[in-house]
């Protein structure tokens, strides 16, 4: 199994958020693999982005994680009940990381189904399948992945880690996403300049 490498975070922040479009996110969760794949991210640069808690190297017990080594995890809590995950991008000390806002399952969807809307696939309503994963916070609800993931390496861990294809997790390989559009961050309008940075990739993906 090829699992992305460090060398594919210790690089420019904006080209790995592109680069993340399309690939996928696996988390073992029970003993079970649930895997999706990504279709939404956004890139935050803390030298020069006041969207990032990171700004200008503020460095406090919330952002440390920011300074890590490429590849590692941070986790934070948005509205005191919804989590974003977060991969740190370029070398380690500055405080650059990548937000992943959107995925769509490939496999595990009946658990995550039951993670994210409290239950099965087949009784989500057209709403719920339409918005399933389109957001951090659903992300993160439909992983069961909280602050407890914080600080993890996901070039090393077995249990969070990315591919960039279903045939490294020996399923059968499907098509390139679509075109990727570009645009805005969400959100973030406290930013003053950074709020019209074109930071933000996403793809339509297949329905639920």
């Amino acid at each position: 199994m090829a699992k992305l490498t460090r060398d594919f975070f210790d690089r420019d922040t904006v080209t790995v958020a592109r680069d993340l479009v399309g690939t996928y996110l696996v988390r073992v969760w029970q003993g079970e693999r649930l895997v999706c794949r990504l279709t939404e991210t956004e890139a935050y640069v803390g030298p020069i982005d006041k969207g990032c808690h990171a700004y200008q190297y503020r460095r406090t017990a919330r952002t440390e994680p920011l300074f890590a080594a490429p590849g590692h995890t941070y986790v934070y809590l948005i509205y005191g009940m919804y989590h974003c995950l977060n991969l740190v991008t370029e070398p380690e000390g500055e405080p650059c990381a990548v937000l992943l806002r959107g995925g769509s399952p490939r496999l595990g969807g009946e658990t995550i189904s039951r993670l994210r809307c409290g239950k099965p696939l087949r009784e989500l309503t057209a709403y719920q399948r339409k918005n399933f994963l389109n957001g951090p916070g659903k992300l993160c609800k439909g992983l069961a992945l909280t602050r407890e993931h914080n600080l993890i390496d996901v070039t090393a861990s077995d249990e969070l880690y990315l591919v960039s294809s279903l045939a490294d997790l020996d399923l059968e390989e499907e098509p390139a996403p679509g075109p990727i559009q570009v645009g805005k961050r969400i959100g973030i309008d406290y930013a003053e300049e950074a709020t019209d940075f074109p930071w933000r990739f996403w793809t339509e993906d297949r329905p639920i």
